[in-house]
């Protein structure tokens, strides 16, 4: 029993060991569950062939454009016939599920390389892209780069994610980023393998997405943002929102629009003041009329040309914070008549009656109804409905939403909030209490951070980073608090806890600040502070 007790405890610190010290010499973010290394060098030029099957076309096509992109290096898509004439090979090959007896993820997939050949296996296409995503960040951060060569050191790996919702929002109603810059986020969320892209597109400052049936909500809308109130309207069209979701099909990832309501509603009431329900003297013309049926009337039309747009078959409808601009409620005629009709007591209830209502609209369109943990206290139905949990000193959302069943996305306000700052030094941006959003906290993040009681059918989803943009203006801002960042985010939604090492991923993150720069972005350098000064407004 002493034997075998030892030869555990031997094995156990071998693996620590071997996991230490492959991530020495890995440079993959987020890290991958199992690594082995091979003795051999692939070595990637431009008579790499890439071949596959043919339901791998796309996959096929994005990886030649990521190392042309990346690498300069032109891999040629062929086929068997063709590995004669080719110095080296890249197969993507599919594997039926029932056959790959360590499949456990839709998003799993293995490496296997030599010197000849590097071969992606995965059940599905989307277990095949994240291994192009880590064969394409080999090549590109080896060192071992010259003139239309790559040289990789060979690994065998074995992954799959932590989590199914590894996920970024973006709040583009306070201040608007436009096409090309949410395409660069889009890219670096492929190659950190995260696939989610909520975007907020409706809030108070603005309205940036166009609607046909309703055109004032862009023209009208869409004027000013949270620092000033009167610039020009900016919003999507339909057109750049189809591109858009085209660009983040490709590279795997889901966007998920959000139509905040019946709060943060302002700039939908300057577009069509009729269907305002009033709100406070801080928060004017904050939410929509719960009593009006026109409203609800307005609201699913935009919804119907939203579920037109979007293909995830998920739409984010906010839900929080009503309170802050929900007083008019008290005095509304028509929202009193409501409350009389449907014996309804209190204003929480009427925003409850109301987020129903809308609900129904979205399940009809055969969509799944994203909401704020607020919605934790509704009786929404649980096979239908996703809770974000933002509130981190407010856990019992968190307990609510476990305990009634509802699946549950994790992004606390401490330390998923990237409009907190990451640094004492950092003088603009939030901080709570004095606490903010460090990179350490973000990387060592899981749900077992939260102290609620998990029961045994406990559905989380996975985590997400939310960035807001009351603080952040510019484009520039934007970078320096998603990066580096981001990557800490990635490997916390990834990597299993047994295979984090926070030494270890600074090693390898200090490799990917080089690759920011390179694409012009304005990134934090936890290192060297000094070098990326705090950019304000």
């Amino acid at each position: 029993m002493k034997k075998y007790l030892l030869f555990i405890v031997v094995t156990l610190f071998s693996s620590i060991d071997l996991i230490a010290q492959n991530q020495g010499r890995c440079r993959l973010i987020p890290l991958p569950q199992k690594i082995e290394e091979v003795n051999a060098v692939f070595k990637l030029t431009d008579k790499t062939n890439i071949i596959c099957e043919p339901g791998l076309a796309d996959q096929a096509s994005y990886l030649q454009t990521a190392l042309l992109r990346y690498t300069g290096i032109s891999a040629v898509v062929g086929s068997n016939t063709d590995l004669e004439s080719y110095s080296t090979t890249i197969i993507l090959k599919l594997m039926p599920e029932k056959k790959n007896k360590e499949v456990k993820s839709e998003e799993s997939y293995s490496i296997k390389m030599n010197a000849q050949e590097t071969v992606i296996e995965a059940s599905t296409a989307k277990g095949i892209f994240y291994g192009i995503v880590s064969l394409v960040q080999l090549a590109r951060f080896s060192e071992k780069r010259e003139n239309h060569l790559v040289e990789i050191d060979c690994l065998n790996i074995s992954d799959e994610p932590l989590y199914a919702w590894r996920g970024l929002m973006l709040d583009e109603s306070r201040h608007f980023f436009g096409k090309e810059k949410v395409k660069q986020l889009l890219d670096w969320m492929a190659m950190y393998k995260l696939n989610r892209f909520h975007w907020h597109l409706t809030d108070a400052p603005g309205w940036r997405i166009e609607i046909k049936g309703y055109p004032r909500l862009g023209y009208i809308g869409g004027i000013g943002n949270h620092t000033y109130p009167y610039t020009k309207a900016k919003f999507y069209t339909q057109e750049e929102v189809k591109e858009i979701i085209r660009y983040a099909k490709e590279r795997n990832i889901e966007i998920i629009p959000e139509i905040d309501m019946p709060g943060h509603a302002a700039a939908a009431n300057r577009a069509y003041p009729e269907f305002s329900g009033g709100g406070s003297e801080r928060y004017p013309d904050f939410t929509f009329n719960p009593g009006k049926d026109t409203v609800y009337t307005f609201l699913t039309h935009v919804l119907k040309e939203i579920d037109a747009l979007f293909p995830s078959q998920i739409i984010h409808l906010g839900g929080d914070e009503v309170y802050f601009g929900n007083e008019n409620w008290k005095s509304d005629k028509s929202i009193q008549a409501l409350m009389k009709r449907e014996n309804i007591t209190n204003l929480k209830d009427v925003e409850n009656y109301f987020l129903k209502r809308m609900a129904d609209s979205v399940i009809v369109m055969n969509n799944k109804i994203a909401a704020w943990d607020e919605v934790a206290e509704s009786d929404l139905p649980t096979d239908k409905t996703i809770v974000f949990f933002w509130r981190h000193d407010k856990p019992s959302q968190l307990q609510k939403a476990v305990d009634k069943g509802f699946p549950v996305v994790l992004c606390p306000r401490i330390p998923l909030y990237f409009d907190f700052v990451q640094d004492a030094s950092h003088k603009q941006g939030r901080t709570w209490s004095g606490d903010f959003s460090s990179i350490d906290k973000v990387y060592a993040f899981n749900h077992k951070s939260v102290p609620v009681s998990y029961p045994a059918n406990a559905n989380i989803l996975g985590i997400q980073a939310n960035v807001w943009t009351e603080t952040i203006v510019t484009p520039q801002r934007l970078d320096f608090m998603l990066f580096p960042r981001i990557a800490a985010l990635a490997e916390a939604g990834w990597t299993e806890d047994r295979n984090k090492n926070f030494d270890h991923f600074n090693k390898r993150l200090r490799e990917h600040l080089k690759h920011y720069g390179e694409d012009n972005i304005y990134y934090y350098d936890p290192f060297s502070p000094q070098n990326t000064c705090e950019p304000v407004k």
